[in-house]
């Protein structure tokens, strides 16, 4: 697929994602307004915000996520990164689960599972920067035994109901495990 028609199969995603999750229509128009900006939002460079993909990787029960300890943002979160210029965004959340989590054999879902913008603190000579995150659900295969990767300063599978509960946890992932669970 082309640049153009990779963000035009995004729009269609976002407009998708909006008739199905009529509680993240705002987000969905948001992310598509991003898609036309004039600075190319799939790069890194772009500080005014730029596109990140992620994945709900859950095992082959449907019943645990995998989450990794943030070695940056210090937090338990979904695996995921920068497009990098990739406009596949669905690529970019399973070669992040892939490069993450060391497993074999993940499978993701085509259509967008959720929409987060959030804020990400300076760190270094990188300025504070929104992230709008798409995420994807991805399915593991037949092994599930992770490998702790650089970016992390651990890897766990959780419950998807203990964290749909933990009042800790990051509000995100409370939402996609509420959202996981419902019928």
């Amino acid at each position: 697929m082309h640049d153009g028609d990779q963000v035009e199969a995004l729009e269609v995603a976002f407009a998708a994602h909006a008739r199905r999750r009529p509680d993240q229509a705002a987000e969905a128009a948001e992310f598509a307004t991003l898609l036309r900006d004039p600075v190319d939002p799939f790069l890194r460079a772009r500080l005014a915000g730029h596109f990140t993909a992620s994945a709900w990787l859950v095992d082959r029960s449907r019943t645990r996520v995998l989450l990794t300890h943030h070695r940056k943002l210090g937090l338990w979160l979904q695996p995921g990164g920068h497009a990098d210029g990739d406009r596949d965004l669905c690529r970019v959340a399973l070669r992040e689960a892939e490069e993450e989590s060391g497993l074999a054999g993940l499978r993701a879902d085509p259509e967008v599972f959720d929409l987060d913008r959030h804020w990400i603190p300076d760190h270094r000579d990188v300025p504070g920067h929104w992230h709008y995150d798409v995420r994807y659900v991805v399915h593991a295969g037949e092994g599930e035994r992770y490998v702790v990767g650089p970016e992390s300063i651990a890897l766990a599978w959780r419950d998807v109901r203990e964290v749909r509960d933990d009042d800790r946890a990051d509000p995100s992932l409370r939402r996609m495990a509420r959202l996981w669970l419902s019928p």
